[in-house]
């Protein structure tokens, strides 16, 4: 059976994480789950430690001092899945923005029908996005056209954060220089699997904003992954391999 782990990022996320956590392990086909805790001060890290007495076998938790960015939750996930041998590792938001539902299809994507990142996309399909008011709908569809523009990679969702990956993908990418640590985090990964001639297919899904907790973009974050864009469009990309 195929071992998958779904990585979740989290900071002050109490009123999601216990329920997002339930409703992954409620899925069919055995997901484990790894949280990336960066020091909340709500609580959310009691509360994975609390239900890892119940799921001792499948619930992890790397626990940070403080925030040190989206970006480098996920290295220490990648790093963590690769040495613990799992074959298909996700990327998932604590709020349930990213439907539970929807891992299988992304699985799917990637176990049987060829792809080696599967990305769930929002705006494959037209614009799939619920309760975002309308100017954060605009700067994330043109900031997605802007990536695709600049980058010449064809994907149309292009600061997706839901996504599932082959093992030899995050073998393949030389982590240690993934330079992002915002949401260009989720574009530097995305072109870098593409320059390395990876398959990528996007899965429509319906992206609902979140209901509890608060969000955590920021101007700053927006900033980071406009340059950086500029930036990857002249630096050379280079895996492992």
């Amino acid at each position: 059976m195929d071992r998958k782990v779904i990585i979740i990022p989290t900071y002050n996320e109490k009123e999601n994480i216990e329920k997002i956590i339930r409703a992954i392990f409620s899925l069919e086909g055995e997901y484990h789950v790894i949280v990336i805790e960066d020091g909340s001060p709500d609580g959310t890290g009691q509360i994975v430690r609390r239900l890892q007495d119940e799921f001792p076998d499948r619930l992890f938790m790397i626990e940070r001092a403080g925030k040190q960015g989206l970006g480098t939750a996920y290295i220490a996930g990648f790093k963590w899945a690769i040495r613990h041998g799992y074959d298909y590792v996700f990327e998932m938001d604590a709020d349930f923005s990213h439907n539970p539902d929807d891992v299988p299809k992304l699985y799917r994507a990637c176990a049987e029908e060829g792809a080696d990142l599967a990305i769930g996309s929002r705006y494959c399909n037209g614009i799939s996005v619920i309760n975002w008011p309308i100017g954060r709908v605009i700067m994330s569809y043109y900031a997605s056209v802007f990536v695709r523009k600049v980058l010449n990679m064809k994907i149309f969702d292009a600061t997706a954060g839901f996504k599932c990956y082959r093992r030899k993908v995050l073998e393949t990418i030389d982590l240690d220089h993934i330079r992002m640590k915002g949401y260009g985090f989720q574009i530097e990964m995305k072109y870098t699997a593409y320059r390395l001639g990876f398959k990528i297919r996007e899965v429509p899904i319906i992206f609902v904003d979140r209901k509890e907790g608060s969000s955590k973009m920021s101007s700053s974050i927006f900033g980071e992954a406009f340059w950086g864009v500029i930036r990857m469009r002249f630096r050379k990309i280079k895996g492992r391999i």
